[in-house]
């Protein structure tokens, strides 16, 4: 049934691609003829040739056929602007994707482990019930876009200091720079999820028993790995294919023949053959790689998730919260100052700028350093940088808020019903960010709701992923059984035991996904679906700076250092996301169903020693720690 439904959005998809240059009412012929010969003049004779040339009067439906007719016997046609084969071009884009995806999922795992590596050490150790959060420097790793990192990599490493060539693709040299564009984003923001399901790993009781029995920190460390990657493994997985798809930018600054790269150009172009093909080759590589990651995940789980033998990560990490609390005291931690220092930044910037105007124009000041005058320096038209800066924040906030807030409700609903979301969240992340705005203003039109309409089609997928994963892990937990074999009804366990252990860090994925969201509405700005030039979105301030990043780097750091702010913002808020009184699961207390000896997670407070030795033993034995 699941492998119905995956088919049925793939021919959905592609049928509504096949369908696009009908549905934004533009004359394919005119947009081939510019894209083939942009000095030709477009008189009806010369559009009506080109119609004829490619088959456009017999209407799309008759093209689509012919096309899937070609597929089935190996031939996707010819690109209706070079005439080149479109099969073996695509063959070979996929192939340069699927390269520099390998490199970049190399990257994204050092930087996961370097920024979970604290926890690592503290929790091996039995220290993390005094173990103060941290994240930032992650989180604002994990918010610069990568196009920005990429002109860096490109312009400091490649040009300037010439350690690396910047342009092309000729060899592993080449793969370095794009990889670590891509992957070192990725791998902060995966690094802060897994940061945040460590604790509740490590206060399980087969890893205080572990300890107890003296085994060695570094294998109860990779136990305690193998325990939470589970639930990350979706997220690793749409990060692969939207590498594959979505790098745009990075293979557009590096001149990567890549597949996002050639899906964009035939989506511009409306070279529906390579467009088409391009799509469902990505379709098909999201369903390889989702049924991967789910044999990964069951794998790295064993028999315990088949069993039902699972402990709550998220009972085990409030007991790990309350034993931090008993610590530290009632005193505000610094955890706690944090977000309100960062919002007070943020606050105080966009308070300065608003008395400015962030349009008005000053050829005689162009590129000012930052001065008294101009805090934030001056960009290439003269206008002050600290007024754009801070003007784009009240719409670009506002939005990317909003469409957070409503990705998570549909995130969570989503994933609660993994047969349904789980083909679907494969077949929509498969679609490049820019490919989707495409497909969403030819629907509804070019307008200022456009980017947040394409952004919020595909904001949901990494948080219905997670969602269902960590469902998954829930349903297979101890209490869980205990609690339906006291004859618990299906609305209690959802409402007590499964919401509130899925909404917290689902809850703090959505807010790490913040700064990523602003910035796609404001780059989707700037690709002409939605709001233009003058406006002062932080993405279009990123974008029209960018080739100035060498004369006046200002132009780029300014809005670059708002949005890491943000980022910033983002991560320290999500340490204090906690359940929501009316959802608390009663798991822990003396009145929980299922809550006898040895169903709920143990409070990371207690002493190692209390353990018996046969539990000891049998939990170490049933995880594959000896």
């Amino acid at each position: 049934m699941r492998g119905l439904w995956r088919l049925v959005l793939a021919v959905a998809l592609v049928c509504g691609i096949g369908l696009l240059p009908w549905l934004s009412r533009t004359d394919p012929a005119l947009t081939v003829l510019k894209a083939r010969a942009a000095e030709r003049t477009p008189t009806p004779e010369v559009l009506a040739s080109v119609r004829a040339d490619l088959g456009l009067d017999a209407g799309p439906l008759h093209l689509l056929g012919r096309w899937a007719g070609g597929l089935l016997h190996g031939d996707a046609g010819r690109s209706w602007i070079s005439g080149d084969a479109v099969l073996p071009s695509v063959v070979h884009a996929l192939g340069v994707s699927l390269l520099l995806m390998g490199a970049a999922i190399v990257v994204a795992i050092g930087t996961a482990v370097v920024v979970c590596a604290r926890t690592l050490r503290l929790g091996a150790r039995r220290r993390l019930a005094g173990r103060r959060p941290g994240g930032s420097g992650a989180a604002v790793l994990a918010a610069l876009p990568e196009f920005l990192t990429a002109s860096v990599l490109a312009t400091v490493v490649g040009v300037h200091l010439g350690w690396l060539p910047a342009l092309g693709w000729y060899g592993p040299q080449w793969m370095v720079l794009p990889a670590l564009s891509l992957g070192l984003p990725a791998g902060a923001l995966l690094g802060r999820l897994l940061d945040d399901l460590l604790p509740g790993a490590f206060a399980e009781p087969w890893a205080r028993a572990a300890a107890a029995r003296g085994i060695p920190e570094r294998r109860i460390a990779r136990q305690a790995l193998r325990r939470c990657v589970p639930g990350l493994l979706p997220n690793l997985g749409l990060f692969l294919v939207g590498v594959t798809g979505g790098s745009v930018a990075v293979e557009q600054v590096f001149d990567i023949p890549g597949l996002g790269r050639s899906t964009l150009q035939a989506a511009v172009a409306q070279d529906l053959p390579v467009l088409q093909t391009s799509t469902l080759a990505l379709v098909l590589l999201a369903a390889v790689v989702g049924g991967l990651v789910r044999l990964v995940a069951r794998f790295a789980l064993g028999p315990a998730l088949r069993d039902g033998a699972l402990q709550s990560l998220h009972g085990a990490r409030e007991s790990l919260h309350g034993a931090r609390e008993s610590l530290h005291g009632p005193k505000v931690p610094a955890r706690g100052r944090l977000p309100l220092l960062y919002g007070a930044l943020l606050v105080c910037v966009v308070a300065v700028s608003l008395p400015r105007d962030p349009l008005a124009l000053n050829t005689a000041a162009r590129l000012e350093v930052p001065s008294w005058a101009h805090p934030f320096g001056t960009d290439s038209l003269g206008r002050d940088m600290l007024a754009r800066v801070g003007h784009g924040a009240l719409t670009t906030l506002a939005l990317a808020l909003a469409i957070s807030a409503a990705a998570l409700v549909i995130g969570v609903l989503l994933g609660l019903l993994p047969r349904l979301s789980g083909p679907l969240v494969d077949t929509v992340n498969a679609v490049p960010p820019v490919l989707a705005g495409l497909l969403v203003a030819g629907v509804a039109g070019s307008g200022p709701t456009t980017p947040a309409l394409a952004v919020a089609a595909v904001a949901w997928t990494p948080l219905a992923a997670h969602a269902a994963a960590l469902l998954q892990q829930e349903r297979a937990t101890l209490h869980l059984e205990a609690t339906r074999s006291l004859g618990a009804s299906r609305w209690y366990v959802l409402r007590r035991e499964l919401l509130p252990a899925v909404l917290p860090p689902v809850t703090r994925h959505a807010l790490l996904r913040l700064p990523a969201v602003a910035l796609a509405l404001a780059a989707l700005g700037f690709l002409g679906l939605g709001a233009q030039p003058p406006s002062p979105e932080w993405g279009l301030l990123l974008a029209e700076n960018q080739p100035y990043a060498e004369r006046a780097p200002w132009t780029v750091l300014a809005p670059a250092a708002v949005l890491a702010l943000l980022g910033a913002l983002a991560v320290t808020v999500t340490g204090g996301v906690r359940v929501p009184r009316v959802l608390r699961s009663t798991r822990g207390t003396d009145v929980a169903p299922g809550s006898g000896p040895g169903s709920g997670p143990a409070s990371a407070a207690e002493p190692e020693a209390e353990a018996e030795p046969e539990a000891r033993e049998s939990a170490v034995a049933g995880t594959g720690a000896r």
